[in-house]
């Protein structure tokens, strides 16, 4: 059995972990760990710390039965590096702590870490009043309430604990079926394992719409698969854009969707504009009117310096009946960059790239994986072709600006 990694992680997960905990149905070593799942949620907020929105109001209070009178309580922002505390409190003589605060941003996941002793996960998106009610041990139970984010949240731990007992189980029993080459133990094993990953997966399916666009939302991502559910992460993308298109966490989310779905042919080209090796922006738009090869590569790309010689000989074919290439560099190194242009005679104008690695903007915006890849465009910017390389971009050049042999 195995639990493998997934690009969503509540918008910037892709960026920081490759193992979030959706169950992929395989047999392998099957541990995920709790500090795994609240890295996962915790970095919702790394993007957001800057945000400027409207502040709401926000009290966080509880209780921990092994608290001390003057124990000191600490409200952190979950899965920074280094932790940011953000404020504290004494524990009182009834054993209570309260935090009352304005959200800045339009959600934050919080930590409230009871005197170093037990961390408890709280998402915030403003007006909550929450009640925290802990053992206050390092392993203890806590109970959140005040707000539907932090229902959906726990009821998803719930699942996930559940889950993951049960997956560790049968990780023995199936080690020991190898062993007695149990071949029909081991098919139960593999059959019930589905079975409830399947369950899982239908279940938390079925809380998303639920959870409306909210961080829990964002959160109950982690646990689908993109390569299977990516419908349902899809639909939730395009309803943060709808609904909450100011959300920071939800900007990221909604770029990743759009990078994996990546644009179809039909669809009209995103805008790019970037800066050109003599640190001018130059925009896609620019080139309307004329057929438009957009060209993601790069100079240490070896497949893409060996497609450069046959791009060079198709613009020079056709550059004097409409056609253009617009070049995005995925180079971290502009002099590398510029000496490649200039090696493999890529004598075009437009040559961009904000020399960000695969971290592109543009590649982004393109749903860019691998390169080369291409998009070509109608005069009026829509793709009517992707990733033609030699002699198909010929062919389908000369048939879109009607240009004999």
């Amino acid at each position: 059995m195995k639990i493998t990694g997934s690009i969503f992680v509540f918008c910037t997960f892709v960026y920081h972990t490759t193992n979030p905990p959706y169950f992929r149905l395989k047999w392998a070593n099957i541990r995920i760990t709790m500090k795994k799942l609240l890295t996962a949620v915790a970095l919702l907020t790394s993007l957001s710390l800057f945000a400027q929105s409207t502040p709401k109001e926000f009290t966080i209070s509880g209780t921990a039965k092994n608290l001390q009178l003057n124990d000191k309580i600490y409200l952190e922002i979950a899965g920074t590096q280094p932790l940011i505390v953000v404020d504290s409190t004494l524990v009182g003589n009834d054993k209570r702590f309260t935090f009352k605060r304005k959200e800045l941003d339009e959600g934050t996941v919080y930590q409230v870490n009871l005197a170093r002793a037990q961390r408890v996960i709280v998402l915030i998106e403003g007006g909550e009043a929450i009640d925290i009610v802990a053992d206050g041990t390092e392993k203890g139970n806590a109970v959140v309430k005040g707000s539907k984010n932090n229902d959906y949240y726990q009821q998803l731990i719930g699942m996930y604990k559940v889950m993951n007992e049960k997956s560790l189980k049968w990780q023995e029993e199936y080690a020991q079926a190898e062993q007695k080459k149990d071949s029909k133990k081991i098919a139960q094993i593999q059959q019930d394992f589905e079975a409830a990953g399947k369950e899982f997966t239908a279940k938390v399916k079925t809380m998303i719409p639920e959870m409306g666009t909210s961080l829990a939302a964002l959160f109950a991502t982690n646990f689908l698969n993109p390569e299977v559910e990516f419908a349902t992460i899809d639909a939730l993308a395009k309803r943060f854009e709808k609904e909450r298109p100011t959300m920071k966490q939800a900007q990221v989310f909604v770029g990743n969707a759009k990078r994996i779905r990546g644009i179809q042919i039909g669809d009209e080209a995103p805008e790019i504009t970037l800066n050109s090796t003599l640190d001018k922006p130059v925009s896609l738009s620019s080139l309307r009117g004329k057929i438009v090869l957009i060209d993601f590569w790069a100079s240490w790309c070896g497949p893409c310096r060996q497609e450069n010689p046959n791009v060079v000989r198709v613009y020079n074919r056709f550059k004097d009946k409409g056609f253009e290439i617009y070049s995005v560099s995925l180079d971290k190194d502009k002099n590398a960059w510029v000496k490649a242009i200039e090696k493999d005679g890529l004598t075009w104008p437009s040559h961009v790239s904000d020399l960000k690695y695969w971290q592109s903007v543009a590649a982004q915006t393109y749903g860019v994986n691998g390169i080369p890849a291409t998009f070509l465009l109608d005069k009026d910017g829509k793709v009517i072709a992707k990733n033609l390389r030699g002699e198909a971009l010929e062919k389908k050049l000369e048939e879109v600006l009607k240009v004999n042999n």
